[in-house]
Parts: structure tokens; sequence; C-alpha cells
């Protein structure tokens, strides 16, 4: 029978700071920081740690290291709350707080989960069973988990922490969510190490080491021969700017400035990319500047993307639409009418920056609630490509990138790029704007296509079906980004299949935990 201490004592009091400390030290894993090695490394301290407690003791410890993970990784949430939501910076930190206490709970269901199928008081799971299948297994599934619950907040995902490191090609087969399995493998052979097991060590590393290096070479993406040159516009708009009045007229002509310059330097550009909501006012608002700027696109042979707020009926959308859309295949033109057709509409709100759970409650408490267009309408899940040029962009605006089953969804056989836009200056200098980058360079690699991210403040980048960043608009900067885009043919792997063998997958270890516990 293994011995354990009270949750309670001076002992694990000290224990669960070290949790705290090893869970904050995942931060590092990640954007701008990128130290792979990290986040496995914290994993398998922490299996190792853990491993003589009771499940109701693992359960505090792994919130506790939750909890770590959480208040670093995301504490760039209180920017926006306590900049532009009009609340003390102590209130700001606090809900950020309160956020990462509810994240917490799915490593803290997880660490219990496991502990509570590998031992009873009386037996003990085999350790390789425990580390090396069931508590991968467990990781995952909360992480799948969180990616939904509640609308879903799947950031800082273990899988991202890999997507500048040596395994990131293996996210073409397995995705985001299999890096994670792939994360919490190692972390178990690690803690397995510390019990001088060698052989998952000495199996597990150089597997992997293989499988990196022959990833590239079976992914069936290939270039087609055909490139795309788009524009990419950053406004760098002021936040506190972006929704006055008086600073719509000014807004929208920086974007048109900013794009007329291109014409004489590359005129040849195919299209041109403006961000998130560019034009911070309903189509029916500003008409004749979208009839303008369409006639000019069609002038110019060559189609403008542009984040708006559409209006139908009684509902308002966050969306992005297409002027010009000339369709130089059949050299016949489909001019932007303002019908609906041709636009995409948000689908994956952001809570509380775009709808308010209980608005009618929580708007008289704080400014916080009120925050400009926190009032969209939800478009469909799936909805068909925008095409620009005869090109098919399969799009995201902004919080949507971070669920990949949703991008897989807006991905067909046609589809020649991936875009998404966004505006971050929402979170300042913060950690939060570079971490959505790496969170987009993740989907590139998914989805073996090449991305454009076009932003208000940055990061505005280009990235191709390998994750890299191939060209970028340095934050806090007015740019134009104008580059040629190879296209590229073929699906990948984790296109065709998505996430559904990797979560049967983790669903068939559980339910083998599950079994032998009963058993005993």
């Amino acid at each position: 029978m293994l011995k354990t201490q009270s949750i309670y004592s001076p002992l694990s009091i000290a224990r669960l700071v070290t949790a705290f400390i090893a869970g904050a030290s995942t931060a590092l894993s990640f954007a701008p920081y990128e130290i792979w090695a990290i986040f496995p490394l914290a994993l398998g301290f922490a299996l190792w740690q853990s491993q003589a407690l009771t499940a109701k003791q693992n359960l505090y410890y792994w919130f506790s290291f939750g909890f770590g993970c959480f208040a670093i990784g995301i504490s760039w949430v209180h920017v926006s709350i306590d900049t532009f939501g009009g609340m003390p910076i102590a209130v700001s930190i606090s809900l950020m707080a309160l956020l990462a206490l509810y994240l917490a709970i799915y490593p803290a269901i997880c660490g219990y989960l496991v502990s509570k199928l590998s031992r009873t008081s009386k037996h003990t799971l085999n350790p390789y069973l425990t580390y090396l299948g069931i508590f991968p297994a467990l990781w995952v599934l909360t992480e799948w988990l969180r990616g939904w619950v509640l609308t879903g907040f799947p950031w800082i995902w273990a899988g991202y922490s890999q997507t500048l490191g040596p395994l990131s090609e293996l996210a073409s087969f397995i995705g985001a969510l299999g890096l994670s399995f792939v994360v919490a493998l190692v972390a178990g052979s690690l803690m397995l190490l510390t019990q001088k097991r060698l052989l998952p060590v000495l199996i597990i590393l150089p597997v992997l080491t293989l499988s990196a290096w022959i990833a590239p070479q079976l992914n069936p993406i290939t270039a087609s021969g055909k490139s795309v040159k788009v524009a990419l516009v950053q406004g760098n708009i002021a936040q506190s700017m972006k929704w006055e009045p008086d600073a719509l007229w000014p807004t929208m002509l920086k974007y048109m400035d900013l794009t007329r310059e291109q014409f004489d330097e590359a005129s040849s550009v195919d299209i041109v990319i403006w961000p998130e909501a560019a034009i911070p006012a309903p189509e029916a608002m500003v008409e004749d500047f979208l009839m303008n700027a369409n006639q000019v696109a069609n002038i110019n042979n060559m189609a403008i993307i542009s984040g708006i707020i559409s209006h139908q009926q009684n509902d308002f959308y966050n969306s992005l639409i297409v002027l010009g859309n000339y369709q130089q295949k059949h050299q016949t033109s489909a001019d932007y009418v303002g019908d609906g057709s041709n636009q995409f509409k948000k689908h994956h709100l952001l809570p509380i920056g775009e709808f308010v759970p209980l608005g009618d409650l929580l708007r008289p408490i704080a400014p916080f609630f009120n925050l400009p267009m926190s009032s969209f309408q939800r478009g469909d899940y799936t909805q068909p490509n925008l095409t620009a040029l005869g090109y098919h962009i399969a799009p995201a605006i902004c919080y949507e990138i971070a669920f990949p089953e949703q991008v897989r969804a807006s991905v067909t056989n046609e589809t020649d790029l991936l875009l998404t836009v966004s505006n971050d200056a929402w979170f300042g200098a913060s950690n939060g704007p570079l971490q959505h980058m790496e969170i987009a360079q993740m989907r590139a690699i998914e989805m073996g296509k090449p991305l454009l991210r076009g932003t208000n403040n940055g990061i505005t980048a280009v990235v191709d079906p390998h994750g890299r960043i191939t060209d970028a608009i340095p934050q806090f900067e007015t740019g134009v980004l104008v580059t040629n885009i190879p296209l590229y043919q073929g699906q990948t792997w984790f296109r065709k299949f998505g996430q559904s063998p990797l979560l049967i997958l983790c669903g068939l270890l559980t339910l083998l935990g599950v079994r032998n516990y009963f058993r005993r």
C-alpha cells in the first residue's frame, strides 16, 4: 500500500506550490518563448511528484498545476478587461484568475481519474498502462472537453507547445490534440524513467525522432505549380478609436488609400485582405463606400476581402465580404451586391466580447459587459468558401481559428487558401496575439494549405503548409504586405479523418482503465 500525505500537511502545501510553479513553467513552451521541451518535462515532473497521492489529493494537486498553467499562460486576458472594459485592474485580474480557476478543473479531473483508475486500497494497476495509456488518453479527452464545454476555450493545448518544435509535422496526421497525446506520452515515459523503467524512453524517443523525420516525406501535400499574389493591409487603428462614429470615414479611407498605393507598384495583385471589422459599421450605413471600393477592385482586376458588420432583418453578424471578385477565368464580373452572397458570417462567437450570456442581467452591472458590438448572431457552422478572382478561400474570423474541426469543416477539395482575420488590439503588447498566431500556424499544418492572417495591428502574416511564417508585418505598424503565395494540392491525413481516430483511441484506453478498476 502506498504511503500518502494529508493534503493539508506542510509537506503537501509545499507540494501544491511546486505544482503551481510546474504548471506556470509551461507558459514558456508557447509563443513568444517557444521552448517546446518544457511542457513534457513539467508534465513528467508533475506525474512524478503526484504518484504517491490519493485520488482526492491528486484532484487538488492537478488543480494547482492547471491553475499555474492558465494563470500565467493566459494572463493577457485581463488587458482587454482593464484597458477597454472599464474595470479597475484589481477586478480585471480577479476575473482573469476566475477564468484560470475554471480551466484548471480539466487537468484536475484528469489527475483525479488517473489516480482513481490506477489503484485501489489494495492494488496498483500496471504502471505502463497507467502512464503510457490512461494518462495520455485522459489528458487528451479533458483538453478536448475544454475545447467545447460552455462554447469552448481550446487555448494553449499541450500540442500547441510543439508548433515550432521538431514534432510539428506530425500535426498533418494527428492534429494539435494528437500532439497533446504525444506530449503526455513522453511525460509518462519520463515518469517511468524515475522508477528505473528504461524501456519506454528507449522505445518512444527513437520512434518519435524517426516519425518527425519521416512525416514530411509521407505528407501527400505537393505544390500545384500555381500561385496567387496577395496584399494584406494592416491599418493599425487604435482600439480606442475603432468604434468612434467620427473615426468611421477616416478608418475606411485609410484602408482604401493603403490599397491604392499598391496599384502602381504591384498592379498585378490578385487579392487584397482587410482585417476583421476593417469597416466598423453595418453594410447599409456605408453602401456608397462599398460600391466605390467594388468599382475600384473591378477596374484593377482584383478582389478585396474585408471584415464588416453585416445586417439581415434584425440580426447583426461579424462578417467577411468580397468586393470586386472579378472572375478572370471566365472574363465576367460578379459584382458585390450586398445580398449576403459570397459572404462569411462568424459562427463561433467570443463570450462577452461578441455575445453576453444572460445579457439583460449582466449588462447593467458593469461597462465590461457593454463592449462595442457584443450582440452578434451566429452564422452557420459550415458555410461555402469565399471566392475571389476564381480562388476558393476557407475563412475563420478571430477566435474561430482555434477550433480545428470547424476549420476542417470549411475546407473543401477546391479550397486554395486558409484565411483568418482578427483585431488583437484588444490585448495590447501582451502574449495573446502571439499565441493567436501560433494557433493559426497549427491550422496550416493540419490542413496542408497556405494561410493568410490579416490583422488590425499585428501579427499580419503568411504561413506555408508546414506552419512556417514566410512573410509578416511587425506589430503596431501601419503597412501592406505584398507577396506571391504558391498553392498546393492534396489532402493531409488530418484533413481526411480529423480528431475522430484519436478520440476513439483515447476512449478505448480509458475504458480499459475502467474495466480493470471494476475487475479489482
